[in-house]
């Protein structure tokens, strides 16, 4: 239940990203979408280094980002958009029924693919290497809807800097 939520938020803290205009909301934003991030690949994972590496990767890139918006935008007010709030409220039960919807599909894809992931496990198993079973736990069809939802963050993160530097 916790991983629909925090896939939800995520999903609205995306949506939401589009009607942000100020720097400052948007590294606000891509932090929060970080730390959602992080944890639930953490969930997925059931490994939290991944997500500490990820976590400190985007906040020195948001360091350098405050720094470089900080020098330029230092004088541009902050205004908290209505339209944005109503806009938020509208979405947050939307996202939640959908990522509901798409997390019952993915438990019963994950269901018929059983047999064939455990087949796939058991040769990496005769193999006895630790390295590649954790490499594995990455791309299997349990974390399939993380790799997916990190991609979705990276397009949403260049679309925000294509329009910030579109000014």
């Amino acid at each position: 239940m916790t991983k629909i939520i925090l896939s939800s938020l995520l999903i609205l803290f995306s949506a939401i990203m589009i009607f942000l205009n100020h720097p400052l909301s948007m590294g606000l934003m891509i932090l929060i979408q970080t730390l959602l991030t992080c944890l639930l690949c953490g969930m997925m994972i059931k490994t939290y280094w991944f997500s500490y590496i990820l976590f400190l990767t985007f906040l020195g890139g948001l360091l350098v980002l405050f720094i470089y918006v900080s020098s330029i935008a230092s004088n541009s007010l902050f205004k908290i958009n209505f339209k944005m709030k109503f806009t938020f409220f509208l979405f947050l039960p939307l996202i939640f029924l959908l990522s509901l919807l798409f997390m019952n599909k993915l438990n019963f894809m994950n269901n018929s693919f059983n047999s064939d992931m455990l087949n796939f496990n058991n040769l990496f198993i005769f193999f006895n290497n630790e390295n590649k079973i954790n490499l594995i736990k990455l791309y299997n069809n349990q974390t399939f809807f993380l790799m997916l939802m990190l991609i979705i963050y990276l397009f949403i993160t260049l679309i925000a800097v294509v329009k910030i530097t579109n000014i």
